[in-house]
């Protein structure tokens, strides 16, 4: 959280701003400086306004907030470095929202491993008309994802995302299970 910082210099002292009268009274110097310490802090987050919208630049906090006001699909356990990546990368996520390519990169993001997604639909192009339709009659998607250490609440958490960021009208199912563990040698 921002707020005051001991020794914050003001990048706009009151004090020189004051007229030449006041430059040597100590009462008015003293008073502004009190001024200063108060104003410093939200000049400084003035002065570095455009840092607060780059995600790798911005405070925790802010970027969480940053991530709610864009639509980043994040719920708020996410490592600091994984929350960053997936508010960085919102923007291009919402363009490809609704396809599998957009599904995986979102589960890529908030879980670091790249998803098993099995659907029902295809695409086809063909000359002659009433050619067979690819891909099921029935839609459906199935998200699996293979975590080190998974917990009762990935399944949750994957089911949410999944809901959010696949086309609207498939039903889908949700699979989380453990990664195999390579023998130590």
């Amino acid at each position: 959280m921002r707020g005051s910082i001991d020794g914050l210099g003001s990048s706009a002292p009151i004090g020189l701003m004051l007229p030449a009268v006041f430059a040597d009274d100590d009462l008015a110097q003293r008073f502004v400086g009190g001024l200063d310490d108060t104003l410093a802090p939200i000049l400084n987050v003035l002065d570095c306004l455009h840092a607060y919208f780059v995600p790798s630049l911005a405070p925790t906090d802010f970027t969480r907030w940053l991530g709610d006001w864009i639509g980043a699909e994040t719920d708020g356990t996410e490592p600091e470095d994984r929350l960053r990546a997936t508010v960085a990368a919102a923007a291009a996520l919402h363009r490809v929202r609704g396809t599998r390519r957009g599904l995986s990169e979102a589960v890529r993001l908030a879980f670091g491993v790249v998803p098993e997604i099995t659907e029902s639909g295809g695409a086809d192009w063909s000359a002659r008309p009433l050619g067979p339709v690819p891909g099921d009659r029935r839609p459906h998607l199935h998200v699996a994802v293979r975590l080190p250490d998974p917990a009762p609440a990935d399944t949750h958490r994957l089911d949410a995302l999944v809901a959010a960021a696949r086309p609207a009208h498939m039903p889908y199912t949700v699979q989380v299970t453990a990664a195999e563990r390579t023998p130590e040698r």
